[in-house]
């Protein structure tokens, strides 16, 4: 039962960051294209799964930082430069996972289309 509820909450979670967000809806359309268009790009099923990986990752962290936006604007409306300094972390976070995503999958483009020499 407890499955069940977590499974809920996970897809209210998802719905209403897709209804009320615009990053973590275009990272679900980004997703939803790359499990296709990733099928075509990756040399293997190794790098298939590491770039899949690499956007639920991004997705993850931009729903975390969502989150702590939302708390952030929860407690206080008013300009804080503490909480920005907080809000600034969690977009400096998305970032590092958005070049993660994205080394990734240039990565896997440049050994399926034979770009780099000494990748194997």
């Amino acid at each position: 039962m407890r499955i069940y509820h977590a499974t809920l909450n996970t897809l209210r979670g998802l719905t209403c960051a897709a209804k009320t967000e615009a990053a973590p809806r275009q990272e679900m359309v980004a997703l939803a294209l790359a499990l296709p268009i990733g099928a075509l790009i990756a040399p293997n099923i190794s790098w298939y799964v590491a770039m899949i990986a690499s956007l639920l990752v991004l997705l993850a962290v931009e729903l975390l930082n969502t989150a702590i936006e939302r708390l952030a604007d929860r407690v206080t409306m008013e300009r804080d430069a503490r909480i920005g300094m907080v809000k600034d972390f969690g977009s400096a976070a998305v970032f590092c996972a958005l070049c993660v995503a994205g080394l990734v999958w240039v990565a896997a483009a440049a050994v399926r289309f034979d770009l780099l020499s000494w990748a194997s």
